[in-house]
């Protein structure tokens, strides 16, 4: 990369300040250009920028060397005013010294690059910027710390150690190496296979703090679904008729539960119908269900179990509404609670119920392994692969090798950490073969 970059790094618009980052081996020039000198490293300095005799604005400027700096390329931050004539001024100067605009995170892909961070990382910068609640960030604070790379490691190391055993009667048949060392990398192959379905049963948790925890509505038509909707998003963003079938889409609202991130959606009221609209309504709404994390199960007074009841799951909430037209039971096995959307009773201890189960599916003691289906992903290709070395253990070490390779690629696919020199490494080092 011999190109020097620029971009905005704050949001576009009037603003108190705006900040232009650049970055590559032309930022020291450019900054000599616009009249800033080299201000000392890391020290904030009150510099006019000017180019051909114009002044553009008085700035901080804020120098970092590379390559202790963010991209590992040489930094510069200018801190301007936040007028938009300024900024586009002070972007047509850059662009006359060379630089050219950055491409969509190319400053974090430089800095993944230049080893400064690693692909999980990366993506927590992404996750950071993008975080709306406190759960939101602190997952993404944690894993640009390297919590989540950390896990990683862990099945790295034994995946390198187990596949150092198996190399080594592969590759050094002639040393004093034990007879059937290969073997002895079952125990490690159980640990790593257990640790990795564990991992992956927790895979959920990290994706719905990322994405939002997903919370349905069922129930038949005219059950109140929509004025409970209404009543836990604070609006009125559902149309409520006494009309039946009035909803014919999913609706969807976000909302912050607990300092967690939640999607609630509405949906059509479930039963037959010839209106093709309504069928198709109520075909969303069967999905919705079945995708979510959790679902409110509203019933009016009167009303039967119907396929609402089919779709329900175990734990999912059981919610009576209307209870201000009497005939709500008088106890549920359980847990139902009873809601009036009329007079309120029962709202807060519904908001109570869903914010106590939202926080017992999302928080947990381990960071968990998997906050994008893309590392789900790869954590599966990866237990197979283990899986099938395992089995091959018996048959051939080349075999279970091969497998354990494959194993090492997938993971190296979420951090980009994984090599076949630290395989040698891990082989000279456990065994001192070749002295």
């Amino acid at each position: 990369m011999t190109d020097t970059i620029f971009a905005l790094a704050t949001p576009p618009g009037r603003g108190a300040v705006a900040v232009i980052r650049l970055s590559g081996p032309g930022v020291d020039p450019a900054l000599t250009a616009l009249g800033a000198g080299l201000p000392q490293a890391r020290m904030a300095t009150l510099r006019t920028l000017s180019l051909d005799d114009v002044i553009l604005d008085q700035a901080l400027i804020l120098r970092f060397p590379g390559p202790a700096s963010y991209t590992g390329e040489d930094v510069a931050e200018l801190q301007l005013h936040g007028g938009r004539a300024v900024v586009e001024s002070v972007s047509r100067a850059l662009l006359a010294l060379g630089l050219r605009p950055a491409e969509p995170g190319e400053f974090t892909r430089r800095a993944f690059e230049n080893g400064r961070m690693d692909l999980a990382q990366a993506e927590a910068v992404a996750d950071l910027v993008d975080a709306e609640t406190v759960a939101q960030a602190g997952q993404a604070l944690g894993q640009l710390g390297g919590a989540l790379s950390r896990a990683y490691a862990g099945f790295r190391r034994d995946l390198l150690q187990a596949l150092s055993l198996i190399e080594a009667e592969i590759d050094f048949p002639d040393e004093e190496v034990p007879d059937g060392l290969a073997r002895t990398a079952g125990p490690l192959l159980d640990d790593l296979i257990a640790d990795l379905e564990s991992a992956l049963a927790d895979a959920a948790r990290g994706e719905r703090v990322r994405d939002g925890y997903r919370i349905v509505l069922i129930g038949e038509t005219n059950a109140g679904k929509s004025a409970l909707f209404n009543a836990l998003v604070a609006r009125e963003a559902a149309i409520v008729t006494p009309i039946a079938g009035t909803t014919r889409d999913v609706l969807d609202a976000e909302l912050v539960i607990g300092g967690y991130a939640v999607i609630l959606s509405d949906t059509a009221g479930l039963r037959p119908s010839d209106d093709p609209i309504e069928a198709e309504g109520v075909r969303r709404a069967r999905l919705r269900a079945l995708d979510a994390d959790l679902r409110l199960w509203v019933l009016a007074p009167g009303d039967e179990e119907g396929e609402a009841g089919a779709l329900a799951q175990a734990g999912d909430l059981r919610v009576f509404s209307k209870a201000d037209l009497g005939s709500v039971p008088a106890g549920d096995p359980d847990g139902g609670i009873a809601i009036s959307t009329l007079t309120g009773e029962g709202l807060e201890a519904l908001q109570a119920r869903i914010a106590e189960r939202v926080s017992r599916d999302l928080s947990g003691g381990d960071f968990p392994a998997v906050t994008r289906e893309r590392h789900r992903l790869r954590l599966t290709e990866a237990l197979h692969a283990t899986r099938d070395a395992r089995s091959a253990l018996d048959v051939g070490p080349e075999t279970a090798a091969d497998d354990l390779r494959r194993a090492a690629s997938a993971l190296a696919r979420v951090t980009g950490a994984v090599d076949v020199e630290d395989v040698l490494g891990e082989v000279f080092a456990s065994f001192c073969i070749g002295k």
